[in-house]
């Protein structure tokens, strides 16, 4: 049913929640798991600081990137990719949604509520109302 299953993270509670469900839907299917970990461009310290900022943060998503790569193969996933872009992370999730032919997306949500949803925004709902294929979230635990 799924070939391609996307696992977006940013190495949230919420992510982490996710990536198991993400893992057994690869091995249920005997599907590629791809890990996808968009920095932020768009704060405005990355856009104004050094060069040495966005190298941290792009050294913090190859770090979340090895972890999760590293249960998904303990947990026996045969095929798992993995990509550090930069960006919006809703676009960018989008955007290799549409390259890779992915046919299912397992996220993690943080289950904002009132004010804080409405301003920080939901990548996770973004997401849910804009991709083509099904969208499984899974809401990080209250703790």
């Amino acid at each position: 049913m799924y070939d391609q299953i996307l696992f977006p993270t940013d190495g949230s509670g919420g992510a982490a929640a996710a990536l198991d469900h993400a893992i057994d839907h690869a091995k249920t299917y005997d599907a590629t798991l791809h890990v996808l970990y968009v920095v932020e461009e768009t704060y405005p310290v990355v856009e104004a600081g050094p060069a040495d900022v966005l190298g941290a943060l792009r050294e913090e998503g190859e770090r979340i990137l090895e972890e999760a790569r590293s249960k998904a193969l303990e947990a026996g996933v045969e095929s798992i990719q993995g990509t550090v872009a930069g960006g919006s992370p809703y676009r960018q999730i989008l955007q290799y949604v549409d390259e890779h032919d992915i046919g299912l997306i397992v996220m993690g949500t943080h289950g904002r509520r009132g004010i804080d949803r409405y301003l920080l925004g939901s990548v996770a709902e973004k997401i849910v109302r804009s991709a083509e294929c099904p969208v499984l979230t899974v809401r990080a635990d209250e703790e």
